[in-house]
Formats: C-alpha cells, structure tokens, sequence
C-alpha cells in the first residue's frame, strides 16, 4: 500500500497524519502534500513539515496551525494522458468529520469535469469497497486511434536506373553480366500492391475525435502490354520483353529481334525494344521506346532509344553517326561518333568524340582513354589516360551550365507568385462556399465566377506541383555539380582542356594520377 495523508480537526488546530507505505508501497510525497494543502488553502508549519519528511519519523500528526478549520470531505485529483485517452485520479482521505464520496458522487464529480466516454464502473465500485489512497487509478479509458499504414508497391524487377553493368578486373565491360535490362516473360507479377490501412479514429475521455495520421495512398501506374489481376493487386506481363520504372509508370516493351539493319530491313522505329544480334551498318535509323541492343558493331547510324543503349562490339560513326538515349550508354568502343545520354555513359574508350551524359562518364579499363574531341558530364569523368601526345584537342566539361541556375530561381520565384495567388483565391472561395452551404442564392455571374476561380485554384496548385518537382530535380543537379570532378588514373596529356561550370584551366605538363576539381573560383589539380 502507498504512503497517504489525511486532515486531522480537534480543539488544539489542525494536523496532518502521515502514514508510511507498506509492503514496498510508494512512499509519501512531500510536493503532492504541500499542493493538496495549498489547494484545501491550509496554513502551515514549513520547518515541521521538512523534518517530518527528513527524520522519517514513520507514521506521525504534524502539527500545521491552531486554527480549527471545516471539516474537508474526500476528494480526488485528477490528471489526463497527453493523448487525451485516461483520466487518472488519485484519491485523498476526508478530515476527522469528513465525508465519503459515494460512487454516485465520483460520477457526478467526472462528468462535472467533462469526463463523459469510458467511465470505469469497476474500478469506481472497487475503490468505495476498497478505500485505497494516494495512489493512480484509472477511472475513465478512451480509445487511442489506431494509426494505419501506408500503401506500398513492390517491384519485383531492379528499378535502379542508375544501375551498373558489372566490371571485369581489367576495367572492360562484361557484356554478358550487363544488369541493366530487366528481362521478363508472359505472365510475370512485375509488380504487387500493398494497400493502404486507414487506420481508425480515437475518441477521448472528453468524447472528442481523435484523428489517426495521414496516410499516403499509392496506385499503379503502368503502360501497355501489362495487365492488372482480378484482386487489382497485381501487374502482369502480357508478353515477352524488358521491364522498366520510368518517373514511376512501369513500362514493359516487347523485343523486336533483327539479325542486321541494313537494306533488307530499312530505318526502325519500334514502340518496344531492339536487339539486333549483328550490325547496324551507315545510314540507316533505328528509333526504339524502350532499349535498343545491339551485339555486333554500328556504323554511321543515328540510333535513338528512351531507354538503354547497348552495343556490345562498340561503335565506329565514321564523323556521322550519333547515339541519343534517355538512359545510360553502354559500348566497347566510341570512334568518330556523337553520344548523348540522359544518364551514364561507359566505354573502354572515346576516340574523337562528341559525347554528353547526365550523370557521369566512365572510361577506366586497362587501356582506357579519351583522345581528341569533347566529353561532357554533370558529375563526373573517370578515366584511364586523357588526350594524347600528339596534341590532339581534347576538351573535358563538367559540372552545370550557370543558365540553369538562373532558372531555378525563376521556379522560386514563380512559385512564390503562385502561392501568393493562391492565398488571395482562397478565402473567396471558401466564404462562397459556405454560403451554398448555408442555402443562400447566389446570381449566375457569381456562380461562373466561383466556378472559374475553382478552376484557376486547380490550375495554380498543378503549376505549383510541377515547378517543385522541377526545382527538385535542377536542386539535385547542382547540388551533385558542387561535387563535380575528373578523375585520371593514369596520364593525363598537356594541351587538354578541363572546364568545370564556369571556369577552366589548359593543362601544361604531362601528369599521372590527379583530380580535378573547382575550387576557390578556379580548377585546380589534387591527387586522387
């Protein structure tokens, strides 16, 4: 049993008894009698209380003043849980002459302090058979909300578009361990649904409402040749080909095979992928929406895919051939050739180049080099051995044009404006709003009106939408840009040409394993 308390009244004044715990019970706490003494407005002995409380002198009657105060009925104090789902009462003791409370009473006590939901009965009758004091009882339990889960989807194929083709020890590619095609087959599960649980709302002892959190609901998104199961939970392929996650819409493209392009097949223009098991040969087009493979080698071909390009025995563009791909690169050999990728590029060498990538460019095989021509990157070119004695110009750039930085603060700022539309628009339409609500009649002008400013809300939050996204993603570009660097791991030529964002620097004398960074203004050289 707790320590407890109780008033004691006779002719001498007043006193407090303290009764010490039991059986490992709490003991008495100075604070709590002092704030019910404060409470009951009872003058006392500070230095008498003190010592009691020191000397721990066991059960004993402090005397408190001389005055013979009313006789203080039982009482409880109450707490309530930061979530608003317990009331907890602790009982204190009537005087000498006081008052029980009886179980009617501490209802009438409850709902007098607006406790209304999940009264405890029992432990109510408990208590008045049972008289225990000092001591937490529940004696009104809500019901705590029961926060739900997100929705979730999980792929069962490698949605990294950024992924590597694995490396031999050499530094070459192994085109036969590319990890980058998603390969899959009729009636494969891409990818399965988990959905969402909304959870259930609370109510407090006060029978308030108590909202669980907000959950992200999530749906698929998928193109053709997929179809969604019977339980909607589900995406299956339809028909043999590659799988991809494409700014989250699956997408599968079915191959088209073709031994060579040539004459005997014309220009390609493929709603899926291609995978030529020969050559492509000069002058010819190939046009794919998924990924274009080719394992032997292409000529002056324009090859253009909104995914991968592959090409296994490397490309020789003969001054006209080109590669335009919205992922990554992949080719033994670039000679004499344009390439343009929305992600990486990896050879095991640029000879007399054009070639731009997004992310990074990386030439590192065992012989791995960049000779002549112009290699841009945001992030970063590694390579093996960069220029050539023979003087050949050979240009590196990396990092962010300056021009996308004055763009992005044009998205801050439209953004700004935007909101700043949005804030006027709003309080129109919800005192409008309310007045349909209330029942009044509003004029067929006002109705068109409220109408063309719900449209420009809806149109507003869509722009907002979308330049967050954008300034997201110029955020992410220069950002990595910051970290932009070239990295040669074996020679790097003089007369070759590093430009980071906006400054650049001609390299003088021939150099071995070095970085190249931005700093301070201007490019300087580092080890690696």
């Amino acid at each position: 049993m707790n320590g407890y308390f109780s008033l004691l009244i006779d002719d001498r004044g007043t006193f407090i008894k303290l009764v010490q715990a039991t059986d490992g019970g709490e003991p008495i706490n100075i604070n709590e009698v002092m704030q019910y003494l404060q409470m009951q407005k009872i003058m006392y002995d500070t230095v008498a209380l003190g010592k009691a409380f020191r000397e721990n002198m066991g059960n004993v009657d402090v005397f408190l003043n001389p005055e013979k105060i009313y006789p203080v009925q039982e009482m409880f104090s109450m707490g309530i849980s930061e979530d608003r789902t317990m009331a907890i009462c602790r009982f204190y003791p009537p005087s000498t002459y006081g008052k029980l409370m009886d179980a009617n009473e501490i209802m009438r006590d409850l709902g007098s302090r607006g406790i209304s939901f999940g009264i405890n009965e029992q432990a109510i009758r408990e208590f008045v058979q049972n008289r225990v004091y000092c001591t937490n009882i529940i004696l009104a339990q809500g019901k705590a909300p029961r926060n739900g889960r997100d929705g979730e989807i999980r792929y069962f194929f490698n949605t990294d578009v950024k992924a590597k083709p694995t490396v031999n020890e050499d530094g070459s590619v192994d085109f036969f361990h590319l990890n980058t095609l998603n390969k899959c087959s009729e009636g494969d599960v891409l990818a399965e649904l988990i959905p969402e649980d909304l959870g259930e709302p609370g109510i407090s002892v006060f029978r308030e409402k108590l909202s669980c959190r907000d959950i992200k609901r999530v749906r698929f998104s998928y193109s053709h040749n997929i179809q969604l199961s019977e339980d909607k939970l589900k995406l299956v392929s339809m028909v043999n080909g590659h799988v991809m996650l494409v700014d989250n819409k699956v997408i599968v493209s079915n191959v088209l095979v073709l031994d060579n392009v040539d004459t005997s097949t014309g220009n390609i223009d493929y709603e899926g992928s291609v995978q030529v098991n020969g050559n492509v040969f000069s002058n010819f087009t190939v046009k794919a929406k998924g990924n274009i493979e080719v394992r032997g080698v292409v000529e002056g071909a324009y090859l253009e895919a909104d995914g991968n390009i592959i090409i296994t025995r490397g490309m020789n563009g003969m001054n006209k051939g080109s590669l335009k791909a919205g992922g990554n690169i992949i080719s033994k050999f670039l000679e004499n050739a344009t390439a343009i990728a929305g992600g990486y590029i990896q050879t095991d060498s640029i000879l007399h180049c054009n070639v731009t990538a997004q992310t990074e460019v990386v030439v590192t095989s065992k012989k791995g080099f960049i000779t002549g021509g112009k290699v841009s990157a945001t992030n970063c070119v590694s390579v093996r051995t960069l220029g050539s004695q023979m003087g050949s110009d050979t240009v590196i750039e990396i990092g962010v044009d300056p021009s996308l930085k004055l763009k992005l603060q044009q998205l801050q700022k439209n953004i700004v404006e935007s909101n700043n539309k949005l804030k006027q628009i709003e309080p129109v339409l919800v005192a409008m709003t309310q007045k349909l609500k209330n029942g009044a009649n509003l004029h067929s002008d006002q109705i068109k009106n409220l109408q063309a400013m719900a449209l420009e809300r809806q149109n507003l939050k869509q722009k907002i939408q979308d330049a967050h996204k954008e300034l997201e993603e110029l955020q992410t570009l220069i950002d990595a840009s910051n970290q932009a660097q070239v990295i040669v791991t074996g020679e790097v030529y003089q007369g070759t040409k590093i430009v980071i964002s906006d400054v650049s620097m001609i390299v003088k004398d021939t150099i071995r394993y070095c970085r190249f960074i931005k700093r301070q203004g201007e490019v300087q050289m580092t080890t690696i």
